[in-house]
């Protein structure tokens, strides 16, 4: 932590501040989980101890709850476990992740006392809990959790008081960090990282956070490398700046990502974008020029856009995916005459019509549609912005699919060097994304040399071998930095 200080920044409490300068791509601190959990609905298929996911995993003999890639995952992973083990067992089943993680971390502290750790600048104690701006809703769903808590504590543990669980559930309330797969790809775990929390909101940050899983594969343990967020500059930061991620994704307009940073984290974001309400003009936006609509018309097709948002949720959620592709179609043949290419509702739009139409295997109609997307994105969107990377990843490959060589490997080399800077090389999504620049580089060389040789021999190979059938769309993709728990409904 030596590229980092703590100080008080106006208006916003404590922050981090550089003490060096850094450079795009630079990793300005890496930091391990304080304790980490996985979801409870993966957790049979996620690692317990790297988070990644597996098609096999080895389970604990135990509990029968905890899974691990290998041997070496599970001992790297027993230290946590150990008391979790013998608790679960006793119980029959395993509480939720929430639970779960504030066990994990009132057991550390049970070994390691409250104070700071190694490598913290801030204590756990310390962090802010904002208990004092719950609603009545998360009070009472906090109890809930505090209660099942004090059922599942072992009586031969450390007994800690009422007011101090409350405080460890807050804590992972405002400060709980999504845990994504190797890939990046699914949210699929939460844990707590202390001096993560101390880095301020800013809707258009200079830095990005970025999970990285470890790598135990080597044979000998000096090469293994730790589970970790790494906070990555975006761009040039000077000796004495502030230090910033983005809590949500920017695509979003200022009233609509103000109200839910007040809703999730309890302030009220005074960045420059959310006063100046910078880029909700192109967000807005509708087709200039003497066929302008009128004012009334917007009106109508953002509604009619709204309402069939709901309907294709509704229809992704019970994987009625041809009616998915009807409703984006109907919508965005209304959209088309109204809305610019950056209006957040067209562009909403065509992200579900392009990653269904992808899935479906459409990817003629794919390919055309995430163009558009992307053009979009890049007008909105900070240049080094991971999900801009990853989005246009993804469009990458689809024109790659749909045969469009020449934009698909343009668009792979793009994102691919954007992730360099917000991922770095060594990253899984990384590396696969330079194994895709080469195999498109050759590719487009055989393009460029006789095209119709190109189209015949691709022909050949598809016949030989089927594309694979790519991953279900997700219905939430994991776009804000920290988890908040759901509040159950009340029946």
């Amino acid at each position: 932590m030596e590229n980092v200080e703590i100080f008080d920044s106006e208006g916003k409490g404590r922050g981090l501040r550089a003490t060096r300068e850094s450079w795009a791509g630079d990793i300005i601190f890496a930091e391990p989980a304080y304790s980490a959990v996985v979801f409870d609905n993966l957790s049979h298929c996620v690692c317990h101890s790297c988070f990644k996911r597996q098609e096999k995993l080895l389970r604990c003999g135990q509990c029968k709850f905890a899974h691990y890639c290998d041997r070496t995952c599970q001992k790297e992973s027993w230290v946590n476990h150990k008391h979790e083990c013998l608790a679960i067992k006793k119980a029959g089943k395993a509480p939720n992740e929430n639970i779960r993680l504030a066990a994990r971390i009132l057991w550390r502290i049970e070994r390691e006392g409250g104070g700071l750790t190694e490598g913290c600048l801030v204590s756990i104690d310390d962090l802010q809990n904002h208990l004092d701006k719950f609603g009545d809703g998360e009070k009472s769903s906090l109890m809930e959790d505090v209660q099942k808590f004090m059922d599942f504590w072992p009586s031969q543990s450390q007994q800690f008081g009422m007011q101090y669980i409350s405080h460890i559930f807050s804590v992972i309330s405002c400060n709980g960090f999504t845990l994504s797969d190797q890939r990046g790809l699914q949210a699929v775990g939460v844990a707590i990282f202390p001096n993560l929390c101390l880095t301020n909101h800013d809707c258009w940050p200079n830095c990005t956070v970025i999970f990285n899983n470890g790598n135990h594969e080597a044979v000998r343990s000096m090469f293994h490398t730790q589970m970790r967020i790494e906070l990555r500059a975006l761009g040039k930061i000077n000796k004495g700046d502030e230090l910033t991620v983005s809590y949500v994704d920017f695509l979003n307009l200022t009233e609509d990502r103000m109200e839910q940073l007040k809703k999730q984290y309890y302030f009220d974001c005074t960045c420059e974008h959310c006063t100046n309400k910078t880029k909700d003009a192109l967000l807005l936006a509708v087709n200039d020029g003497e066929s302008k609509p009128e004012d009334r018309v917007v009106k109508e097709v953002i509604q009619y856009s709204k309402d069939t948002m709901e309907k294709i949720e509704k229809a992704r959620s019970e994987g009625s995916y041809h009616q998915v592709v009807k409703l984006c179609r109907e919508c965005l043949k209304r959209q088309e005459p109204i809305f610019a290419d950056t209006n957040i509702y067209m562009l909403r739009i065509l992200s579900i019509y392009s990653e269904v139409l992808s899935y479906l295997q459409m990817f003629q109609d794919a390919a055309e549609n995430a163009k558009k997307m992307i053009d979009g994105y890049m007008k909105i969107y900070h240049p080094n912005n991971a999900q801009l990377g990853m989005a246009i990843m993804r469009a990458g490959v689809t024109q790659w699919h749909a045969g469009m060589i020449e934009v698909g490997h343009g668009m792979i080399c793009k994102a691919f060097a954007i992730l360099l800077i917000t991922h770095g090389p060594s990253h899984p999504i990384t590396k696969d994304l330079e194994v895709m620049r080469s195999q498109t580089e050759m590719e487009l060389r055989m393009f460029k040399e006789n095209e119709f040789v190109y189209y015949k021999m691709r022909e050949a190979a598809l016949s030989n071998k089927p594309f694979q059938v790519m991953d279900e769309p997700n219905i939430e993709a994991p776009t804000n930095l920290f988890h908040k728990k759901p509040q159950e409904a009340k029946s």
